[in-house]
């Protein structure tokens, strides 16, 4: 997935209360860890809520919340729904 892509955005741009589906991750050492707690390509997904600082995000994936920092919603491109 590249930025050239206009259907896929990053995780840490989807506003508050929009869907849509994780479509793939950024090589990272953290990549394992995202799809172990659920962040897996083809999972719809929205964002719950935004800290008042804008960092760390509540997304709802796999029927319960997560808590993610900023930098690592980041590496999470999803295609809208």
């Amino acid at each position: 997935m590249t930025p050239e892509d206009k259907t896929a955005i990053r995780l840490s741009h989807l506003p508050p209360g929009k869907k849509a589906v994780i479509h793939s991750h950024e090589d990272s050492d953290f990549q394992l860890t995202l799809m172990e707690m659920g962040c897996i390509p083809g999972e719809p997904v929205w964002v719950e809520m935004i800290a008042p600082l804008g960092d760390p995000l509540a997304i709802q994936i796999a029927g319960y919340y997560l808590s993610l920092r900023k930098k690592d919603a980041d590496k999470i491109w999803v295609t809208l729904t």
